[in-house]
């Protein structure tokens, strides 16, 4: 038997997409309403869920641990409001849970619209076990306890789902500048590191949260102090160290930020979960090194393994179709760019180099209904300015009215 376990507050715009996505996969929905005052409860009753009700404890660990308690399945899909699960995943998954002596499969799960880091692996699979609980302030997981039992119990193994399994939109730019949360947030951040001072996970955390708020010294310095604290076996989070050191170095220092990405990629990973760093290193391949052919060589095929690994991702294709331009391969451009179009036709970037990849090649109509398609995504997307810019800088070079 396998129970769907939920904590919600207010989610009445988001929790029938992730319910529905697991219809007909869990044996059972169990959420935890921790004080809603929109209607999340009655969309979860009316989908079939039962819905407990519990103050909410100012942390997330004890409310999902509390959560925990009203579920009767062997196996605890945990997901968040803004998660659903993807329908690819649904046989690979019930396929690992029939193994006698695993004890958790870790989740790929697609982060979309983030700024970086495509994909993350989640700890949201796993036997109902009566040392499995949460702990940590903020981005609450079981590793913690999972790791103690099985110093216990080594008879356990642990999984990975080789297809992504969850899609996840809570990381958008303008989700997490908006309200209290941001605060809230660096808040929790701050007295876990004061409670475990140099912590690989609580440094890597605050520390990029400096890095993007502009505070480069600091970001630098709690990252830099994490990786010191960061025992060699623990990857996941010596590559969010890395990868976070390496793009706050970029500007000033990009020899050394290169020497960091290619750390991150050296490390046994998913190739899934090191994309930003293989993006990132393409990327300031051809900014730093425009004229050397060996780099953008290397830049090419840094895109091209990025395409291979995770062919659904469009920002592969881009960053493919970018690296291709660069090296004056124009047709093995155009493809890419249409490949990351095929894949997200709201790609605004995709489209607009397309259009100038077009012009290049000596197809003016391609190009004239490029420009206007990528000028009428940005105005979809409420980004005018850009689209405005767009029309007269596209306007010098072709005609854009009939």
């Amino acid at each position: 038997m396998l129970s769907l376990s939920m904590i919600v507050r207010n989610e009445a715009e988001r929790l029938e997409r992730c319910l529905r996505s697991v219809a007909g996969f869990v044996d059972e929905m169990v959420l935890l309403d921790t004080g809603s005052s929109d209607a999340t409860v009655a969309i979860a009753e009316g989908l079939g869920a039962v819905v407990h009700h519990l103050p909410w404890p100012g942390d997330f660990a004890p409310a999902r641990n509390a959560a925990l308690e009203h579920v009767r399945g062997d196996w605890v899909l945990v997901l968040d409001a803004d998660e659903w699960l993807l329908d690819g995943a649904r046989a690979p998954l019930q396929s690992l849970m029939t193994q006698p002596d695993l004890l958790l499969i870790n989740l790929l799960r697609e982060e979309r619209g983030a700024a970086q880091s495509p994909y993350s692996n989640v700890s949201r699979l796993f036997r109902r076990h009566p040392a499995i609980h949460w702990s940590r302030p903020y981005h609450s997981m079981v590793d913690d306890s999972v790791l103690a039992l099985l110093e216990q119990e080594p008879h356990w193994r642990l999984a990975d789902c080789g297809v992504p399994a969850l899609a996840h939109d809570g990381y958008r730019p303008e989700l997490l500048a908006s309200g209290a949360k941001a605060g809230r947030l660096r808040q929790a951040m701050e007295a876990d590191l004061a409670a475990h001072p140099g912590d690989p996970y609580a440094c890597a955390k605050l520390g990029s949260l400096e890095v993007s708020e502009g505070h480069h010294e600091r970001g630098i310095a709690l990252l830099e102090q994490g990786l010191a604290h960061c025992p060699a076996n623990r990857h996941p989070e010596r590559y969010e160290l890395l990868l976070h050191l390496a793009m706050a170095q970029s500007g000033n220092n990009p020899a050394r930020a290169s020497q960091l990405y290619r750390q991150a990629l050296a490390l046994p990973l998913p190739p899934r979960l090191t994309l930003a760093a293989r993006l990132n290193l393409a990327a300031l391949l051809q900014e730093c090194d425009a004229l050397n052919q060996g780099a953008l060589e290397e830049a090419c095929t840094l895109c091209r393994d990025a395409t291979n690994a995770a062919p659904e991702l469009a920002l592969g294709w881009l960053h493919l179709g970018l690296a291709e331009r660069r090296r004056g391969r124009i047709p093995d451009a155009i493809t890419a760019y249409r490949a990351a179009l095929q894949r997200d036709p709201s790609l605004a970037a995709a489209q607009q180099n397309l259009a100038v990849a077009l012009l290049l090649s000596g197809d003016i109509g391609g190009a004239r209904l490029a420009f206007r398609q990528a000028i009428a995504l940005l105005n979809q997307q409420n980004r005018s300015a850009e689209a405005e810019a767009l029309r007269l800088q596209a306007g010098t070079m072709v005609k854009l009215d009939d």
